[in-house]
């Protein structure tokens, strides 16, 4: 029996092609176009019967990372591109396997572990901002970069790792990192990347990572010693059937992705939030005021971060701009409907987070920097169409973690400086997260 399946709004396969070289390079303002030409979902047949969809339509959002999550498996991209480099872990994984090392974590992010990480943060963040440069343009991008990762390492492993090693870490995850958007993004040339030996030499630092982290688990676990950080959190925990620890693989696996999920989105959600303050004096004004009041009530950071209403507003509206993850996609185990459409399984389904963002059935005047939105009464609103950490089962496990760092960095900074425009327009490059490129801001001293 043949089965009616029916598809959104087509986007030819011509125009598709035609745009390809440009989607490659930044493909957010294509779908944008299209978007505003087709509607909110729109979809393109590939070959006879393959077919892909993108949308921007929260039902859509709710229906594949909510309400019917269990059909919808990450897509291949994440599965078995990321997963050559990156191993199996929270991040690359599906269905039980999945499901038993996220309850196995979670417990390791629990609110009172990240309250415990805090103090630690804070020496990482301090130290990482002595050295910011005053008075001058700043390329903000590499130095949130350089402070992000810090915060990840240091908590991941406090201080038993020299910085040589450390460096090293985050050199590969940004080697593999760049080649893996081209195996993505160029698959026609997987042939030659395997040729010319780019396959192999990613490979094989893949594998030095794997040894290198390795060995910094062995070193903890012969040492014996009590240390306040998440590799001993991840150390401590067991699985609730066996009882057991979690072999040495799989931790290597999962502090890998610890590594990747957990820095680059933050440093690009630091970058965007800095500029967004230099070009909203009015918004940085009254983030400094928010300050002002905090520092002159008595209490340890924990507390203080708890106070940091408008901070938080001011990072969920930035992030609203340009969510790090800027895109989800899934593909659903078996035929299903979503909304009106009959879908074959297997179709490849897009959620343009930007774009969902900026859509103006959801947000009033999307294209205005307004943090009021997350305040109040109209926080309530914002968040029902509101996803930088993802949604759902799935939502990233480091959110808090992630806040916190945010939170802190932002206090530290405009407590002491007046941050100041430099760049122009924005430029960003939509790889596996929104990246920043070269946005520069100048730090003016209080």
């Amino acid at each position: 029996m043949n089965k009616k399946y029916n598809y959104p709004e087509k986007l030819s396969i011509v125009n598709f092609f035609l745009d390809a070289e440009g989607i490659r390079r930044n493909p957010i303002p294509f779908h944008k176009k299209y978007f505003d030409k087709l509607g909110d979902t729109f979809s393109v047949r590939i070959g006879r019967t393959k077919h892909l969809m993108l949308s921007r339509d929260n039902e859509v959002a709710t229906y594949i990372l909510q309400k019917n999550h269990k059909n919808y498996h990450k897509s291949n991209i994440q599965t078995v591109y990321l997963s050559k480099y990156l191993g199996k872990g929270l991040l690359t994984s599906d269905g039980d396997f999945w499901l038993k090392q996220r309850r196995l974590i979670q417990p390791a992010f629990h609110k009172q572990k990240m309250n415990q990480l805090v103090a630690n943060m804070e020496q990482i963040i301090d130290s990482e901002l002595k050295e910011l440069a005053e008075e001058k343009p700043v390329d903000i991008f590499p130095v949130m970069s350089q402070l992000a990762y810090n915060v990840v390492a240091k908590s991941l492993f406090q201080l038993s790792t020299s910085a040589e090693t450390l460096n090293r870490i985050k050199f590969i995850i940004d080697e593999v990192q760049q080649f893996l958007i081209k195996e993505v993004r160029l698959p026609h040339k997987g042939w030659w990347f395997s040729l010319s030996g780019q396959t192999k030499k990613h490979f094989q630092l893949s594998l030095e990572n794997n040894n290198i982290i390795k060995g910094i688990i062995e070193e903890r676990i012969a040492s014996d010693v009590q240390t306040n950080d998440l590799l001993q959190m991840l150390l401590e925990t067991r699985y609730e059937d066996t009882g057991e620890g979690m072999p040495v693989t799989q931790l290597i696996d999962e502090i890998k992705i610890l590594f990747v999920a957990g820095y680059e989105t933050t440093a690009n959600a630091l970058t965007f939030t800095l500029y967004l303050l230099a070009k909203h004096p009015d918004v940085q004004q009254k983030v400094w005021q928010e300050i002002a009041e905090i520092e002159s009530q008595e209490g340890e950071t924990v507390d203080k971060l708890q106070k940091m209403t408008y901070i938080n507003a001011v990072l969920n509206e930035s992030m609203r701009f340009y969510p790090p993850a800027w895109i989800v996609d899934r593909q659903n185990v078996v035929d299903d409907t979503i909304t009106s459409y009959y879908i074959k399984k297997g179709t490849l389904i897009g959620i343009s987070l930007y774009e969902l963002h900026r859509n103006p059935k959801y947000w009033k005047n999307p294209d205005e920097f307004n943090p009021e939105r997350f305040l109040g009464e109209e926080k309530k609103h914002s968040m029902q169409y509101f996803y930088p950490f993802g949604a759902g089962p799935r939502m990233c496990i480091g959110t808090g973690f992630a806040i916190y760092e945010m939170c802190i960095t932002l206090f530290k900074i405009v407590k002491k400086y007046e941050i100041k425009p430099v760049s122009g327009e924005v430029q960003f490059n939509p790889l596996v997260t929104l990246k920043p490129v070269g946005v520069e801001v100048l730090f003016a001293k209080r």
